[in-house]
């Protein structure tokens, strides 16, 4: 089908099954006894956060799979996760040959959370994640959620947007599983998330009174992937099979 012949009957897409989870929970739980690859694992920025709450991805997932490697451009974080003594390597995963390079042994699964949305060329991202895993390897991808409430609730009725400051594209369910498809990886499962509001009592003014009303909104969020509309969740959780 070419782009003249499209309606505007195939431009509704029936939502794929979902539910809502612990995004971290969730995590931990599909890398248990798997050789894992963290991409984008350090998590610039937020080192603080992490220290204070024990929130720290990587550290969590490394208490559950077989094995982890970090792989990251922030070369500062790198060399303190490997001080730490974990494993990991200052590399762009959309260039095969300095992935080739590492000489890393293939692992079962990527977890790529919270970076699809960072990134510029998504599709070279994703096509260079084959060289990390085995043939018919899976991906893991968190990412927010395009149709997830407190955005659009933010933008139609305060004029304000909740995003971080590097962050230059917001998926949905359908425009991502269509964007892995495009790249070699077969979509599996869907699963969405209701994320934290992070430090609530630093918030000052009218931003704070906007951390009131997002506290409202997810818990919204929450109670209504109980009652079956998990895609009101404003975090997106796709895995994925490599077809290479």
């Amino acid at each position: 089908m070419t782009p003249s012949d499209f309606t505007q009957q195939d431009m509704v897409h029936r939502l794929p099954p979902a539910k809502v989870v612990d995004r971290s929970d969730f995590l931990v739980e599909f890398v248990r006894n798997k050789r894992v690859a963290h991409v984008g694992f350090v998590d610039s920025g937020c080192w603080a956060y992490h220290a204070t709450f024990d929130s720290w991805l990587h550290a969590h997932l490394d208490r559950s799979a077989a094995s982890l490697i970090g792989l990251d451009l922030d070369e500062a974080g790198v060399e303190r996760a490997k001080e730490m003594g974990f494993e990991a390597y200052t590399v762009d995963c959309s260039d095969d040959v300095a992935v080739a390079a590492l000489g890393l042994e293939p692992s079962d699964l990527i977890v790529a959370g919270e970076i699809i949305e960072h990134l510029d060329d998504s599709g070279s991202f994703l096509e260079g994640l084959h060289s990390l895993v085995k043939p018919g390897g899976r991906l893991v991808v968190t990412t927010p959620n395009a149709s997830g409430l407190l955005n659009a609730g933010a933008a139609a009725l305060a004029g304000y947007e909740v995003n971080h400051p590097d962050h230059v594209t917001l998926y949905s369910c359908y425009t991502l599983t269509n964007l892995l498809r495009r790249h070699g990886w077969e979509t599996e499962e869907v699963a969405t998330y209701v994320p934290v509001l992070k430090e609530f009592a630093a918030l000052k003014g009218r931003v704070k009174v906007l951390g009131l009303g997002a506290r409202m909104v997810l818990g919204a969020e929450r109670l209504l992937g109980k009652l079956g509309r998990p895609y009101a969740a404003d975090g997106l959780i796709v895995v994925a099979r490599s077809t290479r």
